[in-house]
């Protein structure tokens, strides 16, 4: 006898990825999904345990600043299987750097905002107004 695979509806995914449901329809219609969708009685959207680990990846990747176009480009690279493995490679590869630099921009910013954070600390700390002066960039700025 044959196991039949737990389903999940689009309500019960949409509660474990924590995109809308809106949100899920959407990556159907941008061919975001690994496997088509399928339909369950009455024609309503049914997924499995497969699809939610793809939506998780696909999460992380949208997160991260992938564009919509370079998911569904690695979902089509996923969908043709074995022999592409370089090309997804490289489309990795590639993000990873974008989001490399992205981090070392933002660490640059906190650095800058932990320093004007400090230094308005100070200011209070000591009371004064006049110690701006000690901390240039701040005080009317």
């Amino acid at each position: 006898m044959s196991e039949v695979a737990p389903t999940l509806s689009i309500g019960q995914v949409a509660e474990r990825t924590g995109l809308s449901v809106h949100a899920l329809r959407f990556y159907e219609r941008e061919g975001i999904l690994a496997n088509p969708v399928r339909r369950g009685p009455g024609g309503r959207r049914v997924y499995s345990e497969d699809d939610v680990e793809w939506l998780n990846v696909c999460i992380v990747l949208r997160a991260s600043g992938m564009p919509v176009v370079a998911i569904r480009r690695y979902t089509d690279l996923f969908r043709q299987g074995v022999g592409n493995e370089e090309e997804r490679l490289t489309l990795l590869r590639e993000h990873r750097e974008r989001v490399t630099t992205q981090i070392d921009e933002l660490t640059r910013c906190l650095a800058l905002i932990n320093y004007k954070v400090g230094a308005y600390e100070d200011i209070l700390t000591q009371g004064t107004e006049t110690t701006c002066e000690a901390h240039p960039g701040v005080g009317r700025r």
